[in-house]
């Protein structure tokens, strides 16, 4: 696991202390060593947490034996013994780096079909003088890159291409960036809060030479989708087993200590079960345990490693402990980011990385077998009683308590075709697209581009679609994004076996009855479980990895509100309406509506993050 930067320009705009700049600014993605490489159109550079092969030879920029190409990369490849041997590729060292840099020297960007893991690759034919970038399939690691159609850079995190002043002097606030995050909680699947600064979309390759660069698919998850559903339970259940047992048995492997994310739920007991059943000795586990006992699953977790017999250890926080992270967020997430529950991931990060340097989690299972109650809301909303009458059931509603208020903003949509993007706003507490339109100052209609039904080669139903919306959005640019940098702020590698892309392959095609059955969802993946764990141990409501910030923002963190969300502020940026604001902020402290509390929340980091970035530009 490491963290990758570089440039690639023909105007000489970049300059080689730049250069070490950005690799510093992402000391924390890789503290065992740093390399750089540049010539007169590229740099590269490279931060290394060592993982695999702690030898110096394996550090990188790493070349070609004929010096004709070189690589810096971010991620792990977990069959590279694998294609070594298919390939007969000869080596001197044991990291997977030099596997795949020899198969993209021989086989171009179609090697990439054949790398099983997350990655994030920056590969330079020296010879040819051609820069390419490779994110894996499921956009497990982070790749950004500018690009103002004459000068490119791209890094593992945006605060590294901000070290570039040519990159300050060319980029500002990317308005179109600002509604999604509104409506969904996080900037899109491109876009950023930057203008000129991009994300490399999940499955692809973007290839520069001189001043052209072409961006290409080498996975689409559209077209994993078959015309026909896998139907019989034992055929799955045993083909689900298998491939989950064949997916933490690849990443296991470690040169250093590792260990496992175990909050008690389906998802991270079953990787630690099989994880557990795969070694020798006592996997190390880890969980966080709040003082306030709403929010607290830590005996649930213990209950689990009791019985796996596992090494566990929990800590437990306060208030206090967590409040503090808060101030941290967004100078580890480089824009506004709303999930919140990244205060407690970057909590069990912290605990588990002062013992070990590599960790298992269990995220992805939740939108590939149907774990949100947004499945079945997608559900209850095709309910032909209730489309007819939606809207003045939707009016009665709003006079009621809060949980009332919820469900009302919740079957309010707007219409048929962005049902799937409102389900998940008004299930998360975001703005909905019409009071994104009377907050902003500058509204634009067509500035949410989110695909929200898909053309694959079947049918899906309404459950199956916003499962399939969760998994293009919130599992990348949400939760996926909130791992990796709540990890990678402590050094730590973090590797998500159920989503191994032979796993997502399946998952896509198993049936939907499968997936959620009698009330039960997740169905198949318990049954699963339940091989490993008694069932009676989770026999309970889903609850999440959460934290009181509807409570925290009464109380503690109330002064952000007062910081940020004054007069005086909004109008010095100009991005809200005041008085919309004073309307949304009252209703909250002054009338005890605590289901805005998230769209409070988002006001203030959009607000707080003009103030740190774009304040002296203006």
């Amino acid at each position: 696991m490491c963290g990758i930067a570089g440039y690639y320009s023909l105007t000489g705009v970049f300059q080689t202390h730049e250069l070490h700049r950005m690799g510093h600014a992402l000391a924390h993605r890789g503290p065992d060593a740093d390399g750089f490489f540049s010539d007169s159109i590229v740099g590269l550079a490279h931060r290394r947490l060592k993982i695999l092969d702690l030898s110096q030879e394996a550090n990188q920029p790493m070349f070609t034996d004929n010096k004709q190409h070189t690589i810096v990369y971010n991620g792990e490849v977990y069959n590279y013994n694998d294609l070594r041997r298919e390939y007969q590729i000869p080596v001197h060292t044991s990291s997977d780096t030099e596997i795949i840099l020899h198969l993209l020297a021989n086989k171009g960007i179609q090697a990439c079909n054949e790398f099983n893991g997350m990655f994030a690759i920056a590969w330079y034919n020296c010879e040819k003088q051609t820069l390419s970038l490779i994110r894996d399939r499921m956009g497990i690691k982070p790749l950004f890159y500018f690009w103002d159609g004459h000068n490119f850079a791209f890094a593992s995190e945006i605060k590294a291409l901000l070290q570039l002043s040519y990159v300050m002097q060319h980029t500002s606030f990317n308005q179109r960036a600002l509604q999604e995050f509104l409506h969904v909680g996080y900037s899109g699947i491109e876009e950023t809060f930057y203008t000129n600064i991009y994300k490399l979309p999940a499955g692809s390759a973007l290839t520069i030479h001189n001043t052209s660069i072409c961006i290409e698919k080498f996975w689409d998850i559209h077209s994993k989708v078959q015309p026909e559903p896998i139907t019989n339970y034992y055929q799955a259940k045993e083909t689900l087993r298998d491939l989950i047992e064949a997916s933490v048995r690849y990443r296991l492997k470690s040169d250093v200590p590792y260990g496992t994310f175990l909050s008690g739920g389906i998802d991270s007991s079953l990787v630690t079960a099989v994880a557990q059943r795969n070694i020798s000795g006592k996997l190390k586990t880890y969980t966080i345990a709040f003082a306030d006992s709403k929010y607290n699953e830590a005996e649930h977790a213990r209950k689990v490693a009791e019985f796996l017999g596992t090494e566990h250890t929990e800590l437990l926080v306060t208030q206090a402990d967590a409040i503090r992270l808060a101030h941290d967020m967004l100078a580890v997430y480089d824009e506004p980011y709303a999930d919140s529950s990244a205060i407690p991931t970057m909590m069990v990060s912290q605990l588990a990385r002062s013992q070990v340097t590599m960790t298992l989690s269990g995220d992805g299972g939740d939108e590939l077998f149907m774990g949100y109650g947004a499945y079945t809301w997608a559900q209850r909303l095709q309910n032909p009683w209730l489309q007819t009458f939606r809207k003045p059931i939707s009016f009665a509603m709003k006079q009621g308590n809060d949980r009332l208020k919820r469900v009302a903003e919740l079957i309010n949509y707007p219409s048929e075709a962005h049902k799937p993007s409102h389900i998940f706003s008004q299930e998360q507490g975001f703005f909905s697209r019409s009071e994104i339109a009377d907050l902003l100052a500058n509204y634009s209609e067509d500035s949410i581009q989110l695909e929200e039904y898909f053309n694959v080669a079947r049918h899906l139903s309404v459950r199956e679609n916003q499962a399939f919306f969760d998994m293009n959005y919130y599992l990348r640019e949400d939760l996926l994004t909130k791992v990796d940098r709540a990890s990678m702020r402590y050094s730590l590698e973090s590797r998500v076996p159920l989503l191994d892309y032979n796993i997502v392959e399946f998952a896509l095609n198993v049936d939907e009855s499968l997936k959620i059955k009698d009330n039960s969802h997740k169905y198949l993946l318990k049954q699963v479980l339940y091989d490993y764990v008694p069932a009676e141990l989770f026999q309970r409501p889903k609850w999440g990895f959460s934290i009181p910030l509807q409570t925290w923002l009464r109380n503690d963190l109330q002064f952000l509100i007062h910081d940020y969300l004054n007069e005086d502020c909004i109008k010095r940026h100009g991005i809200f309406k005041p008085h919309k604001v004073k309307q949304l902020v009252q209703r909250f402290l002054l009338h005890n509506q605590h289901h805005v509390y998230n769209r409070i929340w988002c006001m203030i980091l959009v607000q707080r993050f003009m103030e740190e970035n774009f304040c002296k530009k203006q």
